[in-house]
């Protein structure tokens, strides 16, 4: 018999707030934590917005910049948000086996030192416009580059730097399946404590891509939108006028836990994790089934796992970019499962307010599907304008919504044609 798995402890750091709570009464305000992008000078790029983290250093959470100047931006955010999950768990780490903590990450790569490699380039050049030296540039590489930092891009750094944080010695895994990431990363450490081979995960993800080289891949796939001239209103999901969606950064992690383990505890519950479904495509990397079949296959999955039928499922946060085609297909996927009773099930994004989060998007929607859960209130798909004919469910247009929420479903969709649903239930013995 596979154990229950209850979800008792969250923390992040966002474009909306670099706590929960500060993040959910800005999404239910319908505030938006996009504008001008300040990390780079993106003056001269078709695309001059992100949601970035502003005004937040790992100092607020307890650490000494110091120490942590070569990890990665990505690294830094997962530590904020997971020493908010771990202190908002209540869980005494001296009365658990090491070997029974685990920690299973959706993480992307971290942000590359643009600035030496540009030094590195016009030094190999040496004056030449159309002639690198290659010798040259790898010289200045290795005299410019320092190595832990560059060791530190790499995507399962935060996965290492959390078991040592916490002496996490059981499980250790990071996930990189693009947007899918954090949400395929809790799936998997659930089925980890479900089989009994931990008894609590810290799971998430974490991940930026706001520099030249992430700007410049979404640019040229033509994904993110150009509303340069308006900011906030640029991510619009399944709005008629939408062009793209709009870069976040940040982090979430969440507690997971055995029910058995946390019920011996006295631990309070967010909610159990009961359903689970992944799939693929099978078709293009960076075009989604146009049939939607694997984001059908992916949430009947999810119910079928959760032993519930489609009817109870209370709310839906989409994975809802603001791409003419994903939305138009995620609604259709939704339609097919769901049937007439789609049209009846709140169905938001809250991309259109804190932008894409990339491999962190996952665990920050699930989050948010746990608040809505907890307080019977659904956050709205802001900047909801011009319908769509062929978007055409309730997107909580604009403003927050008051509603009985036992059971919601988390939809993250990723290039390469993954599918994650993630099913959270109000906990109820």
């Amino acid at each position: 018999m596979r154990r229950r798995v209850v979800v008792t402890g969250i923390g992040c750091v966002t474009p909306m707030g670099a706590d929960v709570e500060t993040m959910w009464r800005r999404l239910l305000a319908g505030e938006s934590g996009v504008g001008y992008i300040s990390i780079f000078d993106a003056s001269g790029f078709p695309t001059k917005i992100a949601a970035e983290v502003r005004g937040w250093d790992i100092s607020q959470a307890g650490e000494n910049p110091e120490d942590w100047k070569y990890q990665g931006r990505h690294t830094r955010f997962a530590v904020g948000a997971a020493k908010q999950a771990m202190a908002d768990s209540g869980l005494d780490l001296q009365r658990l086996a090491p070997t029974r903590l685990g920690v299973y990450t959706g993480c992307g790569e971290g942000q590359q030192d643009f600035n030496r490699f540009t030094e590195m380039m016009v030094a190999a050049l040496d004056g030449h416009k159309d002639k690198l030296d290659l010798t040259k540039f790898i010289h200045k590489g290795l005299e410019t580059l320092h190595p832990i930092a560059e060791l530190e891009q790499e995507p399962h750094m935060p996965a290492g730097h959390l078991a040592a944080l916490f002496n996490a010695q059981g499980p250790n895994v990071n996930c990189l399946t693009a947007c899918a990431a954090s949400s395929q990363a809790i799936g998997e450490a659930v089925e980890i404590i479900r089989r009994g081979e931990a008894d609590v995960m810290l799971s998430g993800g974490a991940h930026t891509m706001i520099h030249p080289f992430g700007v410049t891949g979404f640019n040229l796939l033509t994904a993110i939108s150009t509303r340069n001239d308006e900011p906030t209103r640029a991510s619009r999901p399944f709005d008629r006028d939408r062009d793209g969606f709009v870069l976040g950064e940040g982090a979430s992690m969440l507690i997971l836990e055995s029910l058995d383990g946390a019920q011996a505890r006295g631990a309070k519950i967010y909610g159990e994790i009961v359903g689970y479904g992944s799939t693929a495509d099978a078709f293009r990397i960076t075009d989604t089934h146009p049939e939607g079949r694997g984001a059908i296959a992916c949430m009947k999955m999810a119910v079928d796992d959760a032993g519930l039928k489609p009817d109870d499922v209370d709310y839906i946060n989409a994975h809802g970019t603001s791409t003419t085609v994903n939305d138009k297909v995620e609604t259709l996927a939704i339609k097919r499962v769901f049937g007439e009773r789609a049209y009846k099930i709140p169905v938001s994004s809250t991309k259109s307010m804190m932008g894409h989060l990339i491999a962190a998007a996952g665990a920050t929607e699930l989050i948010v599907c746990l608040l809505a859960i907890r307080d019977n209130v659904v956050p709205p798909t802001t900047n909801y304008e011009n319908p769509d004919p062929e978007c055409d469910l309730d997107y909580v247009p604009n403003v927050a919504r008051e509603h009985r929420c036992d059971v919601a479903l988390s939809n993250s969709f990723g290039f390469g044609g993954q599918n994650i649903s993630l099913l959270a239930r109000r906990f109820s013995g």
